[in-house]
């Protein structure tokens, strides 16, 4: 199982909201610089974290993106989750209708499982950690 490219971008781009978190709002260009990402594509990134309420967007001359939420509060399985959906690795994890083997399949639980650790292990980092971190890289 592979992350999207789409998730790993909405990920650097809630690093450098994070980093940049208390300063005011940050330009759309200046996260699409600093994190080698297009501004058409990163508009696109964002527009779901904006709807899901962790980014607001502030218009006119000093307007921006900022964090709706202090970064302390915003986990790496937030960010992933809203612009991926679902981790399971196989549907009928979400969706037991999907499989007419349910009642003999060995497998679902495993399948179960491997969606439970992931979200734990996503859910246990949050995007101030991650910012630290990146910081700590580039100093």
């Amino acid at each position: 199982m592979q992350l999207s490219t789409r998730a790993r971008y909405a990920v650097r781009a809630m690093i450098e909201l994070s980093i940049r978190y208390g300063e005011g709002p940050v330009l759309l260009k200046d996260v699409a610089h600093e994190q080698e990402i297009s501004d058409k594509y990163l508009e696109q990134l964002l527009a779901p974290l904006r709807a899901k309420g962790f980014i607001h967007t502030i218009r006119g001359n000093k307007g921006g993106y900022v964090l709706a939420k202090p970064p302390e509060e915003i986990s790496l399985y937030d960010v992933i989750e809203v612009v991926e959906g679902s981790l399971a690795p196989v549907s009928c994890v979400d969706n037991p209708g999907v499989c007419g083997r349910l009642d003999r399949c060995v497998t679902r639980k495993v399948w179960s499982n491997v969606k439970a650790r992931i979200k734990e292990e996503l859910e246990a980092v949050d995007l101030a950690t991650l910012a630290r971190e990146q910081k700590e890289l580039t100093c």
